[in-house]
């Protein structure tokens, strides 16, 4: 009995021994084994493909030349040039001026404006930056099969920053057009333009965040992305992974005056709408109300009691706008325009402007906690470099 009990003692030795050594060498096969946390893990041995994108095959995804090749045609280099006035810094001393005057003043110094543009139809009308074409004289535009050719303002809108030139050309590659609002944080994209002149670049990265809010432009938001843009890609072309535009390259955030992996773009929803205008009329017409509005903030709401936390509050009325006029008060809350909800200051803006002038619009406001409606007929809005009244 004794000697029954030594061998089915060091049986079970072994046997915990084999699977102590198992569990250490191959986990896997002790799959009756008590699972911690339901994890969720790729098959052994497939390597992870991207994600398909607009139907395109995965395989085809570790490249993204087609895309360039489809967007590069209809990406331009815009040179031009501008007189800016010299000063002299003499002239700062009274005594030089006392004895010299004006005669001192120095000639303008001519200045080379450099930027990208894009094609947006086949028959020479190019989208770019307001900035790029601003104050200048003798616009040329180089196209990708090594053409230059003379340009012509058509019309431009510094409020967001855009711009339309036309060159005397046919027969040109328009750029597809594709939907900034259906962007999503990342994306990928590609950023395609003529940085410091060196010739036609393509830089790759992601949509870093969308509706990014900048004062620079009061009208729109932008796309955040970190493909790299350098002086010279302004005007220039952001495309997605099938080529077609989502936005136009206008500025970066840097302290070296280069690339840090923050750059913005006008999304083409923002940029279709003001290239029609321009392309229609010349220049860009918006409605006013004569107005300043401000957010409303945790704070503001504490302090004037109220319960909402959306829409714009009146911080100011000019005197005989149509604000004033309609029967808008400081201190309204604005929720409504003609209908449709605004979330903040600038849906509020946006809003205003989108109306056309003479139109009767409804515009629902909350005052002293009841809702009105008043009836406001739509101004004109003279453009303004800065400022956020409308």
């Amino acid at each position: 009995m004794r000697k029954l009990w030594l061998v089915f003692a060091q049986a079970v030795t072994a046997t915990l021994a084999v699977i102590f050594v198992v569990s250490l060498v191959k986990p896997e096969w002790m799959s009756w084994r008590h699972q911690v946390v339901e994890v969720r893990e790729s098959a052994a041995g497939v390597r992870a493909a991207p994600v398909p994108v607009g139907g395109i095959p995965p395989a085809t995804l570790y490249s993204f030349s087609e895309a360039a090749r489809k967007a590069i045609p209809s990406v331009v280099n815009i040179s031009a040039t501008k007189q800016v006035p010299r000063h002299n810094p003499l002239l700062d001393d009274p005594v030089f001026q006392r004895f010299f005057g004006d005669r001192a003043d120095l000639p303008p110094e001519t200045q080379l404006s450099l930027g990208s543009g894009v094609i947006v139809s086949g028959d020479g009308y190019i989208l770019t930056n307001d900035h790029v074409v601003d104050g200048v004289s003798d616009i040329q535009v180089t196209l990708q099969d090594g053409r230059t050719l003379a340009a012509k303002i058509v019309g431009t809108d510094p409020e967001t920053d855009l711009a339309v030139v036309r060159v005397p050309a046919g027969g040109l590659t328009p750029i597809t057009f594709g939907h900034s609002e259906q962007a999503k944080i990342g994306d990928i994209v590609l950023a395609i333009g003529d940085p410091f002149s060196v010739g036609q670049t393509v830089t790759m990265g992601i949509v870093s965040a969308v509706g990014r809010e900048i004062t620079t432009n009061p009208f729109g938001s932008f796309i955040q992305t970190d493909a790299a843009i350098n002086p010279g890609n302004s005007g220039g072309a952001l495309v997605d992974a099938n080529g077609n535009l989502i936005g136009i390259n206008t500025l970066i955030f840097s302290r070296s005056g280069g690339y840090q992996g923050i750059g913005f773009a006008i999304p083409v929803g923002l940029a279709k709408r003001i290239m029609e205008q321009i392309i229609e009329t010349g220049s860009v017409t918006r409605g006013w109300f004569g107005i300043e509005v401000t957010d409303i903030t945790s704070e503001l709401a504490e302090s004037l009691g109220l319960k909402v936390s959306h829409g714009a509050i009146v911080g100011a009325i000019e005197r005989g706008s149509p604000a004033e006029q309609g029967g808008m008060k400081l201190g309204d809350v604005i929720e409504e325009v003609d209908g449709k909800p605004v979330a903040d200051t600038n849906a509020t803006l946006n809003a205003i402007a989108e109306m056309p002038p003479g139109k009767s619009v409804p515009v629902k406001v909350l005052r002293r906690g009841r809702e009105l409606r008043l009836d406001l007929i739509v101004g004109k809005r003279k453009p303004r470099p800065q400022g956020d009244e409308n």
